[in-house]
């Protein structure tokens, strides 16, 4: 009997010492992020971010990344930050427009954006903008950090346009401000996910697609693409990582000061990823075959006055929501330089 009962001891007290060397390295708080395809040069901040918070508290903050829409599809990102389903994700702002329609000054086509450093300059000062933060704030939501991306071209297949008026009555996959560019040129375009880009131009239903270089790598359009617009440059998609604003103050203040210092790394790391995409993307293009469309300096031309109605509206339609649209667009000019 004393045998059974030291046995059961001897148990006991390994169990409850499993139980309390669980307890010293389990993390003390759990974030969950919602992003929609595989680990890209596209996720490569979130990538950073989790790694190195974990590493600056001893493992007391975990970041845990869910890929392929595990949490959340992806156009209803922002509803899953708002009631707390998860703490942390990446959104367009053109999947939601009604939702978060400040950030898609952002989007507008022709802004003149130069480079990556420029994008997330420009991104940063306009969450600043109280009329953002407010816009944001409907969804208990704030932004971390951008997803910088350079501007969108289309990958499309079929007969390759030789100017832009080649994309009469063609369906394209086009967002935001690059959707109603393709408008006002006569193409068709749609709101088709990233994720589902691939089957829409395999089945025909979209003839071209736009995206940056790292997204037509990754949802594999350079697979059933011929041709490539190289110097459309029309503009880009702002996807910016969001966090639910209650789990950021809820925080303890170590770790919230371990996320908050990690962001600029995490955007350095992006950037320096992102650099390498390109390594990739110009033999992938030579392998494939597919043709570069270069456009006129004329063509162009016609492209951005094309563009300028277009901002001309968004401001009127910011206006008739009560969110100072004029201003939004000037802190953008200004930033980028564009008004001097």
């Amino acid at each position: 009997m004393l045998t059974v009962r030291k046995f059961a001891t001897a148990a006991s007290v390994a169990v409850l010492g499993m139980v309390f060397a669980t307890e010293t390295f389990a993390a003390d708080v759990t974030w969950n992020v919602s992003v929609w395809g595989k680990r890209r040069a596209f996720t490569e901040h979130i990538e950073y971010l989790a790694e190195k918070v974990a590493e600056k508290t001893g493992g007391k903050f975990e970041v845990k990344i869910a890929y392929g829409e595990a949490l959340s599809k992806s156009r209803e990102n922002l509803d899953g930050i708002s009631f707390g389903a998860f703490e942390m994700a990446q959104i367009c702002a053109s999947y939601h427009a009604d939702k978060n329609p400040t950030l898609t000054v952002l989007e507008l086509p022709f802004l003149g954006v130069k480079d990556l450093d420029a994008e997330v300059k420009v991104s940063e000062a306009v969450y600043q903008h109280p009329a953002v933060k407010k816009d944001l704030a409907r969804w208990n939501a704030q932004v971390l950090m951008p997803s910088p991306m350079p501007q969108y071209n289309f990958i499309g297949n079929g007969d390759a346009p030789t100017s832009p008026k080649d994309f009469e009555g063609m369906r394209v996959r086009a967002l935001g401000g690059i959707g109603n560019l393709m408008s006002a040129v006569g193409a068709v375009p749609t709101t088709v996910t990233a994720s589902e880009t691939y089957q829409a131009m395999e089945s025909g239903t979209v003839r071209a697609a736009s995206f940056a270089p790292h997204a037509h790598l990754a949802f594999k359009t350079v697979e059933v693409g011929t041709w490539w617009t190289a110097n459309m440059n029309p503009g880009t998609v702002q996807c910016p990582v969001v966090v639910n604003t209650d789990a950021y103050n809820a925080l303890p203040d170590d770790l919230r000061t371990a996320l908050d210092e990690t962001v600029p790394g995490a955007v350095d790391h992006y950037l320096a990823t992102y650099a390498k995409v390109y390594d990739r993307w110009w033999p992938d293009l030579e392998k494939r075959n597919i043709k570069q469309i270069e456009f006129s300096a004329e063509d162009l031309a016609a492209l951005r006055a094309k563009a300028a109605p277009i901002h001309e509206q968004w401001v009127k339609d910011m206006d008739a929501k009560g969110i100072p649209g004029q201003e939004l667009l000037d802190l953008v000019n200004t930033t980028l330089g564009n008004d001097g």
